[in-house]
């Protein structure tokens, strides 16, 4: 998994969705969110298979917005440290504020691999959108700052959970 990432392609379904759906068994009589999964139409399909799945959230952050944060992502290794040089920088460039060692940037947050990677998500992801508006439980939020999109997000949740409680009593 750790070569597809770091080459900027997606884990393959079929090892995404046995990981994924080995978890969701031991959580089965609870409710759960997914982040990230699924990415492709067979992954989807694999989890209505086993699951019904009534809300999907879409966050539709620009694709420049994206990779301008994750390429400004700088980590230090040994702690796991991670800084963002536009918004949560170390007191000396890359240098680690507790210890003074240097900072690394990951594979998968190089500006190439990053490219790679948002590529193959609007191929691989955008039918997963379709796929579930054609279902009905598509919800999208559009954005570049989280604490713009999150009260939107965090109202509807509440809204939608307090309706699921409803229908239950």
């Amino acid at each position: 998994m750790k070569s597809c990432i770091d080459q900027g392609q997606l884990v393959p379904d079929d090892v995404m969705s046995r990981l994924i759906l080995r978890d969701l068994r031991t959580i089965d009589q609870s409710s759960w969110l997914l982040d990230g999964f699924p990415r492709t139409v067979p992954q989807a399909e694999a989890l209505d298979d086993v699951y019904t799945v009534d809300t999907v959230i879409n966050l539709n952050v620009p694709f420049q917005t994206i990779k301008q944060r994750l390429t400004s992502r700088w980590t230090h290794l040994p702690s796991g440290r991670v800084y963002n040089i536009d918004f949560n920088p170390p007191k000396v460039p890359g240098l680690d504020d507790e210890t003074g060692e240097p900072l690394l940037q990951r594979d998968d947050d190089k500006p190439e691999t990053v490219t790679r990677r948002l590529k193959a998500y609007e191929t691989q992801t955008e039918p997963v959108l379709e796929y579930y508006r054609s279902k009905g439980v598509l919800e999208t939020f559009t954005g570049t700052e989280t604490n713009k999109i999150w009260p939107h997000i965090e109202a509807f949740l509440h809204r939608k959970l307090s309706s699921n409680s409803q229908k239950v009593a």
